[in-house]
């Protein structure tokens, strides 16, 4: 019977011994942090890191641990990126969709999509396509509280018909994360698989996503401020690693318990109205299969 996640300080992160999981962007913050506990529970994780040198450096961080560590380059805004690390990683038990960039100035990626909806959103949503027909467990997505001010325009992702904002842009990929878990649990629920997508947020965490963003003011907080009251990248990564190995239902979405969901320990969490809209979802899912030229693979 799936569990119902508890209010109060969880860090019991069952064993996974024998489990396989890929985890995006695991050379720092919350996605390092996860990958340190599931090797720590006996997994071996596979660190996809757009940077090699980085991905080695995260596993000489990691240390010695009961399972085990590998790091494949994997850069999540570049489709030809996705589909070679996705041909070469074999069977995944788990994927967890981490990997973002937040509030950087206007740029495309390789395939010419607005940078962060390709890196937060499109990368993850083929690779997890790619990915289904050799994952056994779940696809976890990492979506942002940002999500709830998000305004998702299909008819203009590149921002053409109205001013770029670097934090609407990011607001905007984190509703394509939400829609993304909702359609993709309705589709494997509609197919029959035993598969299941599970969604969480991180709350104030203190990491080095905000000091990266192109703001000065805001790479400050980032820097400084944030760090202050910000939670521990271990605490902050606690709701993704509930999503990620409890047995909870599928477009189950996690976060922290207390302060508007900024701070605390894994509990189910509301999403905006956006989010839960069933014909937006199904639309974003069309829209994001002719932007990467992946489809449903089930």
């Amino acid at each position: 019977m799936a569990r119902t996640p508890r209010v109060g300080p969880w860090t019991d992160v069952p064993r996974q011994d024998g489990r396989r999981f890929v985890v995006t962007g695991a050379n720092s913050g919350i996605g390092l942090e996860a990958a340190r506990t599931l090797a720590e529970r006996g997994a071996h994780v596979v660190l996809a890191c757009r940077n090699a040198d980085k991905g080695a450096t995260a596993v000489r961080d990691i240390g010695r641990v009961d399972g085990s560590v590998e790091v494949r380059v994997l850069d999540v805004s570049d489709l030809s990126s996705v589909r070679r690390f996705a041909d070469q990683v074999g069977d995944v038990d788990v994927l967890v969709n981490n990997a973002g960039i937040l509030g950087v100035p206007f740029s495309r990626s390789v395939d010419g999509v607005e940078l962060q909806l390709a890196t937060n959103h499109l990368g993850h949503f083929a690779l997890a396509n790619l990915l289904l027909p050799r994952l056994t467990d779940r696809v976890v997505v990492v979506s942002s509280q940002s999500h709830r001010g998000g305004d998702l325009r299909l008819d203009d992702l590149d921002w053409e018909q109205r001013g770029y904002s670097a934090y609407g842009a990011y607001g905007a990929s984190k509703l394509a994360n939400m829609l993304f878990l909702a359609e993709l649990q309705r589709r494997l629920t509609a197919a029959g698989s035993t598969l299941r997508a599970t969604g969480a947020h991180p709350g104030s965490t203190a990491t080095s996503i905000t000091a990266s963003s192109g703001e000065g003011w805001f790479a400050w907080v980032g820097s400084w401020g944030h760090g202050l009251v910000g939670m521990k990248p271990l605490q902050g990564a606690m709701p993704t690693l509930y999503a990620a190995t409890m047995d909870v239902p599928g477009n189950t979405y996690l976060g922290p318990h207390r302060l508007r969901e900024m701070n605390g320990w894994p509990t189910g969490v509301g999403r905006s109205r956006a989010a839960i809209d069933p014909e937006l979802a199904k639309a974003a899912w069309t829209r994001s299969e002719e932007l990467s030229g992946v489809s449903w693979p089930l």
